[in-house]
């Protein structure tokens, strides 16, 4: 791969070579985060927007040329990514914006953002020769990575907390993954999963610590530029848990300028249950992210559950370094985004992706946006994933379905009340 020039630690500079380690710096434990760097002048060379405008392949492999994958190894044959971006009118009327889009990564196979990391688990691992991947989760990455390793019989082992909603367990199930319930939080579970990645060598997909998944995840930023013909908004809005999504977008739009492609790079925007606050407090009161110890998290809002978050120096850096914020919500604001998205725009968000309109609704309230500005919302996973807080949704907004008899004369009672 001579477009990778190695693995930089964010604790300390050090470049690694990507044959050296696996996944983090060794200086620095398992805190020493690694970022891919790439020599752009080989990329350019070879791989240009004309080059895109010819290709049929409408997934993140289009983009196979800024992705740390030998060309070599067979990809899941699922189709990851392309995910559709709406144009949202009635929301922005309704907010006095211009322009608001919707990216709905609730279209992707196993319906979370996170196939798109998982994809290029299960290539880095088929290139490592490794028998099992193993992955600790909230639910939704444990999803992807179950599903892509069935698409690619590839043996897994998941690990995710007790609590974490049944839609999720059952697809984790139906694609035969070994499951795993941890009596305790996703903290518990990810510290399992790299106790066992050492005992057992297993491959490990986690997200803030295998270096590789940033690569999956920026690809969204790629999609989002080119669906909009290379000209990037000004805001997007996205939640955030581990803090690995918007560490991924950062890092697409990134290279996307060091490319040449962009002229000005958006504002990024994470957005925080006031349960699970950890980074927009480490924002808001200039908090030292390595030394900050672990909260205790608790928010509806389960996919972005983190008391550790463990990509926590790209989420910060992505902020930053964009001129973005942290913004907090409150879980009824969360669970109010959800049937409020869906009746604008057809988009059926589980709570961590109506986490972000929660997020852009508090923005235009303390006027962290102007009209005239063009803004995507990420919407990161499907609202089927979590059916109980779908109705726990529209229950909170009075919303709830009629009994009736079968007999015409009983459904008048009803119509004529409307």
């Amino acid at each position: 791969m001579q477009h990778v020039q190695g693995l930089k630690c964010l604790v300390c500079g050090k470049l690694h070579h990507p044959e050296a380690v696996d996944y983090v710096c060794p200086d620095h434990g398992d805190e020493g985060v690694l970022d891919v760097i790439y020599d752009y002048d080989v990329i350019n060379r070879q791989f240009n927007k004309e080059y895109l405008l010819l290709s049929n392949d409408f997934s993140i492999w289009r983009y196979r040329p800024l992705l740390p994958v030998d060309p070599r190894i067979a990809v899941p044959g699922l189709s990851i990514g392309w995910t559709p971006l709406y144009p949202a009118q009635r929301l922005s009327a309704d907010l006095g914006l211009k322009n608001v889009y919707v990216k709905d990564d609730g279209r992707q196979p196993t319906a979370s953002f996170k196939d798109r990391a998982s994809a290029i688990a299960v290539v880095k691992a088929k290139e490592k020769g490794a028998r099992i991947i193993t992955t600790a989760s909230t639910g939704n990455a444990a999803a992807a990575l179950s599903g892509l390793c069935a698409s690619m019989q590839q043996a897994n082992v998941i690990f995710v907390p007790e609590t974490t909603p049944q839609a999720k367990i059952a697809q984790l199930l139906v694609f035969g993954s070994h499951v795993f319930l941890v009596k305790g939080s996703y903290d518990d579970a990810f510290e399992l999963c790299l106790q066992a990645t050492r005992e057992y060598g297993w491959y490990n997909r986690n997200s803030g610590f295998n270096p590789y998944m940033t690569e999956g995840k920026k690809t969204a930023a790629y999609e989002i530029c080119e669906q909009m013909e290379w000209q990037a908004p000004d805001c997007i809005f996205v939640s955030v848990g581990d803090g690995s999504i918007i560490g991924g977008l950062h890092k697409g739009l990134k290279d996307l300028q060091a490319l040449g492609w962009i002229d000005k790079m958006p504002r990024l925007m994470g957005v925080q249950a006031s349960g699970s606050s950890y980074l927009y407090a480490a924002w808001k009161n200039s908090e030292d992210i390595l030394t900050k110890k672990p909260i205790q998290a608790h928010t509806v809002a389960d996919s972005i559950s983190a008391g550790l978050p463990r990509d926590r120096i790209k989420a910060l850096a992505a902020v930053t370094e964009t001129a973005g914020a942290f913004i907090c919500v409150a879980d009824n604001d969360i669970l109010a985004a959800i049937p409020e998205l869906a009746r604008c725009t057809g988009v059926f968000a589980e709570p961590a992706g109506a986490a972000a309109y929660a997020g852009l609704l508090k923005a235009v309230d303390q006027q962290l946006v102007s009209g005239n500005e063009t803004i995507v919302v990420l919407n990161t996973g499907n609202g089927l994933k979590d059916v109980a807080g779908a109705m726990q949704a529209v229950e909170l907004v009075g919303t709830q379905p009629f009994r009736v008899d079968p007999d015409i004369k009983a459904l008048q009672q009803f119509v004529d009340n409307w």
